[in-house]
């Protein structure tokens, strides 16, 4: 993957981060990676990389249970990737680009920040919760 460049402008219409304000969008970038992901590239993986969240910006991404596929859009429900949801289910899983995509990778310890301050995230992970419980179950 290669490092790319987060704008504003741009973040603020993403449908993870569009009810943050101006000063808290900011707080996203300064506490956040965004990276370019060719197809076929291996963004994250479940028993590993259990300190970053991660958020699709834009393209898509497939999350990968054994012989399984599931793909996600832009736009879809489990456009994230990570905490307890993901790296304490019981089926490993692998995330890997689908299309060239942007993804966001955040820390976990900035992610939980970002909830204590009030981010609101609440419907995004919500549904993202559902999702993965619905996909990653023995």
């Amino acid at each position: 993957m290669k490092p790319s460049i987060t704008y504003l402008h741009l973040l603020a219409k993403t449908p993870f981060f569009t009810g943050l304000n101006r000063k808290q969008l900011q707080w996203v970038i300064d506490h956040s990676k965004e990276w370019q992901a060719a197809k076929g590239n291996l963004i994250a993986r479940s028993d590993s990389d259990a300190g970053s969240f991660w958020v699709l910006l834009d393209g898509s991404w497939q999350i990968e249970t054994g012989s399984r596929e599931y793909r996600v859009g832009h736009a879809d429900p489990g456009k994230w990737y990570g905490a307890d949801t993901v790296h304490a289910a019981t089926v490993a899983s692998r995330l890997v680009a689908a299309t060239e995509s942007y993804v966001m990778e955040i820390r976990l310890a900035d992610f939980n920040e970002m909830l204590k301050q009030g981010f609101d995230f609440n419907l995004h992970l919500r549904q993202g919760v559902e999702y993965y419980q619905a996909i990653l179950k023995p």
